[in-house]
């Protein structure tokens, strides 16, 4: 598909006009998500559709060449992808968390630059960073680095045009990130990504050899954690979590939705006369509904709390800051429990046909299976009970 020509983001249309674009493309990506999802790989067709559709600059400020997108806005696109594609959403969410690292992290005129530059030449931005992983250490050679080791769950670093790194400087075991080409010597991707689920999000391994980084491309000034807003982004990163998920678990029920219309049957036992009429799948059906509209408000609240922090700038507080933390944290609880429970059960309310391996209606349990797991739900429900007893809101870090 083309880009289309869009309002300005003032203009009471633009907000519809962004989800337009957003529907089709996940219209699009439904006639061969399921067949893709069996065969794993790089969705270079799909990636392509989304490039020319012109939102890969959509979080990118107008003064810059962008739309000029809001959270709020960009979170319901991921969210609308997420529906038929969950891997095609992650790769596309992570563009804007790249170029979140970008604005957080660097000087002003380095993210005005690689805007403009983003804007102008349509690129897409790859993630290498996963601070968790620390095998990869910088060493300092003159005017510049190189980096040497490895990095795993590099989610779109294929088909990419920019990475963002992250390595551990040597001898000061400091953090640092970079912002660098990825076609440059030095880079493998290793493409070794095959899981149950999420299974075309490219999230195998990069290894890096010798890789040359010039201190100009580091992204260390103001650098991570260094205030509030810098810390916004593992912040901005659970609430792309959060969407995925709510887009995952609304494509499940759309799906069962329509084979329950369409193919179930009324149990023998049951005295009604169609399956829109039994009152045990009625029940369900209501259940699946009502837990899926809290999560939907939640993150909605959440996103809208995160475009105020955001526009406030170096000026937020860590209270403010903390305010986002909880909404973002509660809403990312909430959908993990509702989608894990509706992705599983929706074969209930469908019947035993439903498991047929051509619909392939696992496949929504499996990728949100799979994405849960990015880091326990266990220590984000820590932090919501240190707030709920002691009033401490949740620490600033990388992963929270």
């Amino acid at each position: 598909m083309k880009a289309v020509n869009l309002d300005e983001p003032s203009s009471p249309r633009f907000v519809g006009q962004i989800h337009e674009v957003a529907e089709e493309l996940s219209q699009y990506f439904y006639e061969t998500a399921a067949e893709r999802d069996a065969e794993g790989g790089t969705p270079l067709e799909q990636r392509q559709a989304i490039r020319e559709s012109g939102l890969l600059k959509l979080s990118i400020p107008e003064e810059f060449g962008g739309l000029g997108a809001n959270w709020s806005t960009i979170y319901k696109t991921v969210r609308t992808i997420a529906k038929t594609d969950s891997s095609l959403a992650q790769v596309f969410a992570f563009q804007f968390l790249m170029l979140a690292s970008i604005r957080l992290y660097g000087t002003t005129d380095q993210w005005q630059k690689l805007f403009k530059e983003t804007a102008e030449k349509n690129l897409w931005w790859g993630n290498a960073l996963n601070p968790l992983d620390t095998r990869t250490i910088a060493t300092h050679q003159d005017n510049h680095l190189f980096f040497n080791g490895q990095k795993s769950f590099c989610s779109g670093a294929t088909d990419s045009d920019r990475l963002i790194i992250s390595a551990i400087e040597e001898g000061t075991k400091k953090f640092i990130v970079a912002a660098i080409p990825t076609q440059r010597s030095g880079i493998h991707l290793n493409n070794d990504w095959n899981n149950m689920g999420q299974r075309q999000t490219d999230s195998g391994s990069v290894e890096f050899t010798a890789l040359r980084v010039e201190e100009h491309e580091l992204l260390i000034n103001p650098g991570p954690l260094s205030s509030p807003f810098s810390s916004l982004r593992s912040l901005i990163a659970q609430l792309i979590f959060t969407n995925i998920y709510l887009g995952i678990t609304e494509g499940a029920l759309s799906e069962a939705v329509k084979y329950t219309q369409k193919n179930s049957r009324v149990w023998s036992g049951s005295l009604a006369k169609n399956i829109q009429e039994d009152p045990y799948t009625l029940l369900h059906y209501g259940e699946f509904w009502a837990s899926l509209e809290a999560s939907r408000v939640l993150a909605d609240h959440a996103a809208r709390l995160l475009d105020n922090a955001w526009e406030k700038g170096l000026s937020l507080t860590a209270e403010e800051r903390g305010e986002v933390a909880l909404a973002i944290f509660a809403a990312k609880v909430n959908i993990t429990k509702t989608g894990l429970d509706v992705t599983s059960r929706i074969f209930e309310v469908a019947g035993a046909r439903s498991t047929t391996f051509t619909l392939k209606l696992d496949r929504f349990w499996r990728n949100l299976r799979v994405y849960t797991l990015h880091d326990p739900l266990d220590y984000k429900l820590n932090e919501l009970g240190d707030w709920a007893l002691n009033g401490n809101y949740p620490s600033h870090s990388f992963y929270s």
